[in-house]
């Protein structure tokens, strides 16, 4: 009985027509146990689950599909060669026409003790990759064999007792730490809950409003167009700093300029630091138009940039007329708030004393740029959404983001005005204002266009600004800290969660564990790191810090990957701003490319605002486009950058890639092989490029 057979017999004239003729006929089933059959003349006989007991043209058919299968993978490998050469061609073209990060300084740096570092690990791996090599072969003499194993077997046993204890001692060390940032922003706890919260916040569509009720909030601020106007809307100085930024001037003016409030309640205070004598009277200009158009615009020049950014701010409080201001709006060279900023920001600090901030959000009109600007996306989405607006909500501290706030200019003074003791002076103030028990809002709906850095060498820099700077501040900060009078829950808040976990523990444990110890375990197997280190808890880590970005999913793995790679560039500044080393007091304006224009600040807005007159579009073009084609504005010769730190990581980490697969650990090969790929594409500065090979 052939029951096979005769079903498809019966179901199929043709197909049995054309075996009672001899037609050999190939029939490739759905179910997994008729994979391959054969229907012939002979009508041979069929073992149980439809096979033939005569294999001779299943063995041919099987050998055309391992053929096909291994014409795929041939072509896949040799695409992966092409890639590779491409790869090595572009690494070899940017090393020869390149300059090393710090090629540029006018005096020579003194030698890096971290990239010491790093080059002495990368070559005792290299030569201990040798060495392993050498014996995983045998050798292919006798007197070589006996060297080499003679001097492997001797490598093992001091490994074995010196080198795997305090290796694994200090492995268990970073997992500890990185359990307790776990705890607390990695995954389990805070970030975690600060998800949670963010979920919250958005279900039951919880947002600050003003205390004053809404009928109030209309009386108290009416139609512009009154002549009484002026004497409803509160006193607003509006701040500018900038230096040497001319890409981005005219916009910003423009854009405060246009704020809807009353012209006699509002003074714009332009602060140009400037040192360029061409970018100074460009500025100047732009202010003198504008002040001939009616806005009441100042434009002020310290000859001395004493401070930076924070002298700046404090040089200009220091003016007789500011004591005629109740509020100060400041807003950096590259941000261009909507014309009701100030409506939508103001009046939360009506009935409300102890109102000290109301901070907005940022928005990005270049965050698809490329790959760089991508990836900078989905951290400041996560620190917005997440991060400001639950702390705002729940403790009513964060920090302050150094520009798109309004500040109330009593707190301001009540907490020591602007200080130029560290580089980060917008985390200072706001420190020192919630010690004094000031109160901050931050608005979530409420956007500020500005621009990311759009280079590696502009993001490294203001990361490296962003991460030695608390550090600083932390030194001090902590005696005020302990002496001062608030709750301890908030003591231990700002000690514990503010500076230590997030500021110095995150970066340290993400540069020692991943970039450090996790190679030197290839070699030293005795040490051991678990897979759900390496692996299960920093995916789940990047899959909650996307979670704001849901359009950035496709970015997951470059993201976790790049975070890694940064981790390089934020040890290095925690360690200088911790031990006060000389590059902890580098200040260096983030540089822009001045795609925020005008069109974009229109197309952005919410529609009640697009039919609203903001700027004239054409004008400004017309006078963009002739300044830029100013024989004055040479274009200066450009180099490509290398990064000497990430190339030496990246060489470390593929040599113990390398080494993983003489161990045959499968996560750690991938893990090591795809960062180390990474860390490569940032030290030859390609990471810009890349997102063409992702999109």
């Amino acid at each position: 009985m052939a029951p096979w057979s005769g079903f498809w017999a019966a179901s199929r004239p043709a197909l049995a027509a054309a075996a009672a003729a001899g037609t050999p006929v190939v029939v490739k089933m759905d179910n997994p146990n008729w994979s391959i059959s054969e229907i012939d003349a002979d009508g041979g006989e069929f073992l149980a689950g439809g096979r033939r007991r005569g294999r001779g043209k299943n063995a041919k058919q099987i050998t055309w599909v391992l053929l096909l299968k291994a014409h795929r993978a041939a072509g896949c490998l040799a695409w992966l060669a092409s890639a590779a050469v491409a790869l090595g061609a572009a690494a070899r073209r940017r090393v020869a026409a390149g300059r090393t990060d710090d090629a540029d300084a006018e005096t020579p740096a003194p030698r890096s003790r971290l990239y010491a570092f790093i080059r002495a690990s990368l070559l005792l791996s290299v030569f201990l990759l040798a060495v392993e090599l050498a014996a995983h072969a045998n050798g292919r003499g006798r007197v070589l064999a006996a060297s080499v194993d003679s001097f492997h077997s001797s490598w093992v046993r001091f490994r074995a007792a010196y080198v795997a204890p305090p290796l694994q001692l200090l492995a268990d060390a970073c997992v500890v730490l990185f359990l307790v940032q776990s705890a607390d922003r990695l995954v389990h706890a805070d970030r975690l809950v600060q998800c949670l919260g963010c979920l919250y916040i958005h279900l039951n569509r919880i947002k600050p409003k003003p205390i004053s009720s809404p009928a109030a909030a209309a009386a108290a601020l009416p139609d512009l167009e009154d002549p009484d106007a002026g004497d409803y809307y509160p006193m607003v100085l509006v701040q500018i700093p900038m230096c040497n930024e001319k890409e981005v001037y005219q916009q910003s003016i423009a854009a405060v300029c246009n704020l809807d409030w009353p012209r006699s309640n509002i003074l714009v205070q332009v602060l140009d630091d400037s040192d360029d004598p061409i970018t100074q009277s460009l500025i100047k200009e732009e202010v003198e138009k504008w002040r001939q158009n009616g806005a009441r615009i100042v434009y002020r020049h310290r000859v001395l940039r004493e401070g930076y950014k924070a002298g700046n701010l404090k040089s200009a409080m220091s003016c007789s007329y500011v004591k005629d201001y109740e509020y100060v709006a400041i807003f950096d060279a590259d941000f261009q708030p909507y014309p009701d900023f100030l409506k939508r920001t103001v009046p939360h600090f009506k009935d409300n004393e102890e109102l000290g901030l109301v901070q907005a959000r940022w928005s990005f009109v270049n965050k698809d740029e490329n790959l760089l600007t991508r990836l900078q996306n989905i951290n400041l989405c996560f620190h917005f959404e997440v991060e400001q607006q639950v702390n705002g909500i729940f403790i009513n501290f964060f920090g302050f983001n150094g520009t798109a706030g309004v500040w109330r200019i009593k707190a301001l003074e009540d907490s020591g005005g602007w200080m130029e003791r560290t580089t980060v002076e917008d985390m200072d103030i706001a420190v020192r204002a919630h010690l004094n028990g000031w109160k901050f809002v931050f608005l979530n709906d409420v956007e500020c266009q500005c621009e990311l850095p759009e280079s590696y060498e502009a993001y490294r820099k203001q990361q490296h600004r962003w991460h030695s700077g608390p550090m600083q501040l932390f030194r001090l900060c902590l005696p005020d800290i302990i002496r001062c009078k608030i709750a301890f829950w908030k003591k231990a808040n700002l000690i514990f969660l503010f500076f230590l976990l997030r500021k110095l523990i995150l970066p340290f444990y993400s540069f020692t564990l991943f970039c450090i110890i996790l190679p030197m375990t290839m070699f030293v197997p005795e040490a051991e790191l678990p897979d759900w280190v390496v692996c299960y808890i920093p995916a789940l880590m990047s899959f909650l810090n996307i979670l704001p970005a849901p359009k950035s999913f496709p970015f997951i793995i470059p993201y976790l990957l790049f975070e890694n790679t940064m981790s390089v560039t934020k040890f290095n500044a925690m360690i200088s701003g911790l031990f006060q080393l000389g590059s902890a007091y580098e200040w260096v304006v983030t540089k822009k490319s001045g795609r925020s224009s005008e069109g974009d600040l229109i197309a952005l807005a919410p529609k009640e605002l697009k039919q609203q007159k903001i700027l004239d579009l054409t004008a400004i073009k017309e006078q963009s486009m002739l300044k830029q084609s100013s024989p004055r504005n040479e274009a200066k010769k450009k180099y490509n950058r290398i990064y000497k730190k990430e190339l030496a990581l990246s060489l470390l980490l593929l040599t113990a890639a390398a080494r993983s697969l003489l161990l045959k650990q499968g996560i750690h090969f991938y893990f090591l092989m795809f960062q180390g790929l990474s860390f490569l594409l940032v030290g030859l500065d390609l990471i810009v490029f890349s997102c063409i090979w992702l999109n």
